[in-house]
């Protein structure tokens, strides 16, 4: 399970979707998380979904890192689901079985968050697969610059949230090798009640935390051996430009946006 979380990982690529500046991908990215919650019925959302699927397509991103990424959360999906489906009321029950009734206006919902919710999952991770930790740090730097005129800490933020989204995939790698060699002591983990499980979790959270504390550690010796002094008078190898590309991307955005906007007033 812990090998199937993808977040935060970078899969290089030369698509079109990679050689996009990380400024504007974050910028679509959000566009499109506010236009799945614009989509007010089933049509407005289809055309979300399908549209980040196309751009799965032309990205060359693997499906099946889309099902690695939506596995850990299905517990999360199904009780989503199961929520909208029981307690969403309507005029007549679709399925009665004594104090259970299921309506269709419960059924249709639940589907419909489902959806959204998976489409949001792997809207969102796109943007870690197609773009380097580096950049991203660069990209969310320059757009909170603005920001340093009333003295905010934009460099500090956005060095703070790459390396923190950079350390899940080995925090997770770390936490599967722990759980690896308490097995191979005879630990039982997967065994027993509730409370059983959450006492054999403590053999391998005092590691975990030991081994992100000594990361942590060699992370910042290692930035002062090479006298990282924050984003003051800082180069960069590679410099951020918006090409006719991100045009083309935003006003494709704006046209998939506008038919979700339409969908909503016909249907």
């Amino acid at each position: 399970m812990l090998k199937d979380i993808t977040l935060g990982q970078y899969f290089p690529g030369n698509s079109i979707i990679h050689r996009l500046d990380s400024r504007c991908k974050i910028i679509f990215d959000m566009f499109f998380v506010v236009m799945l919650f614009m989509a007010r019925n089933f049509t407005a959302l289809a055309i979300s979904a399908a549209f980040i699927l196309i751009v799965y397509t032309i990205s060359r991103i693997k499906f099946r890192l889309i099902l690695k990424s939506l596995r850990p959360i299905i517990p999360l999906i199904v009780f989503t689901g199961i929520l909208n489906l029981f307690f969403i009321t309507g005029e007549e029950p679709l399925v009665e079985y004594g104090f259970i009734k299921i309506y269709p206006e419960g059924m249709s919902t639940s589907i419909f968050m489902i959806i959204r919710i998976i489409s949001l999952i792997i809207g969102m991770s796109l943007l870690t697969y197609t773009t380097s930790p580096i950049m991203l740090t660069d990209a969310i730097e320059s757009l909170l610059s603005p920001l340093k005129k009333i003295k905010f800490p934009s460099h500090e933020l956005a060095m703070m949230m790459t390396i923190a989204l950079r350390y899940i995939p080995i925090l997770i790698e770390e936490t599967d090798r722990i759980m690896s060699a308490q097995k191979a002591r005879g630990a039982s983990l997967d065994t027993g009640g509730l409370i059983k499980r959450a006492r054999a979790l403590v053999p391998i959270m005092i590691p975990l935390f030991i081994s992100a504390f000594k990361h942590a550690n060699e992370l910042a010796m290692a930035m002062e051996c090479r006298c990282y002094t924050g984003g003051e008078g800082r180069t960069r190898l590679r410099q951020l430009r918006t090409s006719y590309l991100d045009v083309i991307a935003g006003f494709i955005m704006l046209c998939i946006s506008g038919t979700v906007v339409l969908a909503n007033m016909l249907f």
